[in-house]
């Protein structure tokens, strides 16, 4: 036995609209009777459409089921993380693709679109991340029999090459800055920690004597979370020069419970803009230097262990890798023979 539902035309219950909706009936009835009825072809609008409608997947528009997986993913991500998705959702895949069901959607937009914008293949991989995944949980609902996303390979990103520093030009450098600045800096390129994690330091997490300092937390868009990866909870043992960066910064800011504070404000920063802007790019102006972004520290720190003779399983560790298969790929020629 079928399950009895019951509907509502909204229209005016005139002669008319009565006869239309006789008509209808009878239609309906007559589907049934060959096994040919699409309960959302005849009321698409209605709840129980996606329940017993035969082509679910021209119910759903794109918009609508990128919001649903959205509204998902803020349970279980963190908040940067989530403020990406909504870039990506709302500024690319809503306005070019929104519009479109499920049913109607292909690869081919995607290629479509791809010939109107100009930017990364790593942005475009991180754009389309939040479609292929909302379309994977259509497939799961049995909205639509495949994602059409599996035949839309990921492009691959275009290798960029590290720039580390010379030691003379970190010496050029730091001669630039002074007090809490110059500690930042200094600490930065002795350390190899992403800006993220410089900026969230707390004093808690700093043992001077043994010399190591535990990595917990990183500032994202002015939110503490926990640190990118879950390799990237670490212990680093300190070199001499972060070392003394510490031992200096610890005179500067002894009680506050971040480590490094912005000198203008006399508060602890707020994001990687506000130090490239203030402290970076000025100090490689005035020094002379050939600009590079300040994660190019991190590159720096990480050439010149392996430079040293240091193990590349270490590195990797201090690093915040889970293994040392990055360090091989990245800094590969930075390894001795």
């Amino acid at each position: 036995m079928g399950q009895r539902c019951r509907e509502t035309l909204r229209v005016k219950p005139t002669k008319t609209a009565i006869k239309e909706a006789s008509r209808k009936r009878e239609a309906i009835l007559f589907e049934i009777a060959m096994g040919t009825f699409d309960y959302g072809q005849h009321f698409p609008t209605s709840k129980n459409a996606i329940r017993f409608g035969k082509n679910k997947g021209a119910l759903v528009t794109i918009e609508e089921q990128l919001k649903k997986w959205v509204r998902k993913a803020e349970k279980r991500c963190q908040h940067s993380t989530i403020r990406d998705y909504n870039s990506s959702i709302y500024y690319h895949l809503i306005p070019n693709f929104g519009h479109l069901t499920l049913d109607q959607f292909s690869t081919a937009h995607v290629y479509e679109w791809l010939d109107t914008i100009n930017i990364s293949n790593k942005r475009i991989n991180n754009v389309l991340g939040p479609l292929r995944q909302a379309l994977k949980d259509a497939y799961y609902d049995g909205l639509i029999d495949q994602n059409p996303m599996d035949r839309f390979r990921y492009l691959s990103p275009e290798t960029r090459e590290p720039q580390p520093f010379t030691p003379d030009e970190i010496d050029k450098i730091l001669v630039q800055l002074d007090g809490q600045c110059r500690n930042l800096i200094q600490f930065a390129f002795w350390s190899g920690l992403r800006t993220s994690e410089l900026i969230a330091l707390r004093w808690q997490d700093v043992d001077l004597n043994s010399e190591r300092v535990h990595i917990r937390t990183a500032i994202v868009r002015q939110r503490e979370k926990s640190t990118k990866t879950v390799s990237g909870l670490r212990t680093i043992e300190l070199q001499p020069k972060a070392s003394e960066a510490l031992v200096s910064q610890l005179t500067l800011n002894p009680v506050s419970e971040r480590v490094f504070h912005d000198p203008t404000t006399g508060k602890p920063w707020l994001g990687d803009h506000i130090i490239r802007k203030r402290i970076w790019i000025p100090a490689l102006e005035t020094a002379g230097v050939t600009y590079r972004n300040p994660y190019q520290t991190r590159h720096t720190f990480a050439s010149m262990l392996l430079s040293s003779g240091m193990n590349p399983m270490f590195v990797a560790q201090q690093m915040g890798h889970k293994d040392w298969g990055m360090i091989r790929k990245v800094y590969g020629r930075w390894i001795p023979k």
